[in-house]
């Protein structure tokens, strides 16, 4: 957090079969794995460009199908209802940090593979929370400034301590 290129737009990706491109991703992936990641945005490894990988565990996926890595080349994103739910994220860029965010509940995802070929798809629960996540990234959007409660940011080991605690409150706030 603070890093100049985490406050901007990212620039388009003009040839996403580029050999520069490919060894962007590759780096990228294995960042994210050493990271124990969900996703990653190009401007995280400081490189300004429209360019997010994700994956869903099956744990995490609703109905428990996983979605494998993903690399989405200059993504479009378009909410399909007005539907929002808060939850928890953390950012590999705001170490040691967790909110409550909102985020739309689903959502259709597009953009562009490493092979120059057309992805579309409609995500929903997690997968949406995470795609939404990376491309916020994109530009210069860190979680943070999408909370709207920011006494519900704190750290990582406190929200884990907590966790019930902190659950209990959210859940009596929702039904109140």
């Amino acid at each position: 957090m603070g890093h100049p290129v985490l406050q901007e737009a990212a620039q388009l990706v003009e040839d996403p079969t580029a050999p520069e491109i490919r060894k962007l991703v590759q780096d990228m992936a294995e960042t994210l794995v050493d990271a124990e990641g969900a996703g990653l945005a190009a401007p995280q490894v400081h490189v300004p460009l429209r360019l997010v990988m994700f994956l869903v565990p099956g744990h995490r996926a609703d109905g428990g199908e996983t979605v494998p890595l993903t690399v989405l080349i200059n993504p479009q994103i378009t909410p399909l209802s007005d539907e929002m739910e808060e939850d928890w994220e953390a950012c590999l860029s705001v170490p040691g940090l967790t909110g409550l965010v909102p985020r739309w509940t689903s959502i259709r995802y597009t953009g562009i593979d490493l092979n120059g070929e057309p992805v579309e798809q409609v995500a929903g629960g997690f997968h949406a929370r995470v795609v939404q996540h990376e491309c916020d990234h994109l530009d210069g959007m860190l979680y943070p400034k999408r909370m709207t409660d920011l006494s519900m940011l704190m750290f990582s080991e406190e929200r884990r301590h907590y966790a019930e605690a902190w659950d209990n409150a959210v859940d009596e706030e929702d039904t109140a």
